[in-house]
Parts: structure tokens; C-alpha cells; sequence
């Protein structure tokens, strides 16, 4: 009987003690970094077909169509294995993708100034996509915050931190921060 109760005291600790929560949880804050990632990928996607509209209506904005391919051209080459994200590279990944906001909502205001752009059925459609694509990437994000902070909590509190530091050794993940040239979504008017 004592035996019994031991392994069952011993199987109630191995399962509450982190060595399988751990991983899982790993395996989560990897799959929603890959949502989020999907995600912007989307959102430069759509960047090509946005600025081909534009530019059949406002072809002298060369200035601002050659701005916004720049900042999808340096998001797309910034890339973040989700095994290696640190804050270094998780900031790097964000100024990139702020460059792109910043430079779609330019465009939205040359598209202000050109009332047959904005009746286009192409440039509405694109429009509608862009919108729906910045709300995926704001719940893309919000989930991959959800699944570190889960992380986070498990590799970091008592007793899955124990079993963190003796057997699996994992860091803290990296959040998201808000810097000021993200408080400031494209704006998309129709």
C-alpha cells in the first residue's frame, strides 16, 4: 500500500511539475509566432496589388509607391526563426513591420486625394483586405502575447521553474513592446 501511494504521489508530481506543460506551452509560443508571422506575410502580399491600383490613378506619387515596396521589401527580409527569437531580434522584426505600417498609411492618404481611385472596386476590395489583414495580425499578436506569457509563467513560477532549471532549461520568451511609430495604425477610409 505504501508503494502504491508513493507512485501515486510520485505520478501527481511528475505531471504538475512542468515536463510536459513546458514543452507544450514551447510548442505554442512557436505555432503563434507562426500565425503572426502568416500574417504580415498576408499584409506584404497584398502590398504589390495596393500600390499597382495607385499607381494607375496617381502614377506622379512615385515618391510614396517606391516607399511603401522599400519598407515591404526591408520587412520581408528581416526574418525570425521562431526557436532564436530574442528581443533584439523580436524589436528588429517590429521596426521592420512599423516601416511598413508607416508607409501604408501614407498611402492611404495619397488614395484620399484621388476621389476615382477611391470608387475603384479593386482599391475598395484591396482596401477591405488590408483592413481585415491589420485585424488578423492585431489577434495573431494577441495570441502569441496569451502563449508567452503562458511560457513565461510556467519557466518562471514555482514548481514548473524547478523542473525549468533542472531538466528542460528554457529562457524567457520575448513580448511585444508598442513603440510610438506603432501606436498609429494605417488608417483605411472607404
Amino acid at each position: 500500500m505504501k508503494s502504491f501511494i508513493t507512485i501515486v504521489l510520485g505520478s501527481l508530481f511528475l505531471v504538475s511539475c512542468g515536463l510536459q506543460s513546458i514543452p507544450q506551452s514551447n510548442n505554442n509560443v512557436e505555432a503563434s509566432w507562426a500565425e503572426v508571422l502568416n500574417q504580415y506575410k498576408r499584409r506584404t502580399d497584398l502590398i504589390p496589388n495596393l500600390v499597382n491600383t495607385v499607381k494607375g490613378y496617381a502614377s506622379h506619387e512615385k515618391e510614396t509607391l517606391e516607399g511603401v515596396m522599400e519598407a515591404r521589401a526591408k520587412a520581408t527580409s528581416v526574418t525570425v526563426d521562431p526557436k532564436n527569437l530574442t528581443p533584439e531580434k523580436l524589436q528588429e522584426f517590429q521596426q521592420a513591420q512599423s516601416g511598413v505600417s508607416q508607409a501604408l498609411g501614407r498611402l492611404m492618404v495619397v488614395s484620399e486625394r484621388y476621389p476615382d481611385l477611391k470608387a475603384n472596386q479593386n482599391f475598395q476590395g484591396l482596401q477591405a483586405q488590408l483592413e481585415g489583414t491589420e485585424n488578423r495580425i492585431a489577434i495573431a499578436r494577441r495570441r502569441y502575447i496569451e502563449a508567452v506569457q503562458e511560457f513565461n509563467n510556467l519557466v518562471t513560477v514555482f514548481p514548473t521553474s524547478l523542473t525549468n532549471s533542472l531538466i528542460h532549461h528554457f529562457d524567457k520568451k520575448p513580448q511585444f513592446s508598442v513603440d510610438e511609430t506603432e501606436q498609429k495604425t494605417p488608417e483605411v477610409k472607404f
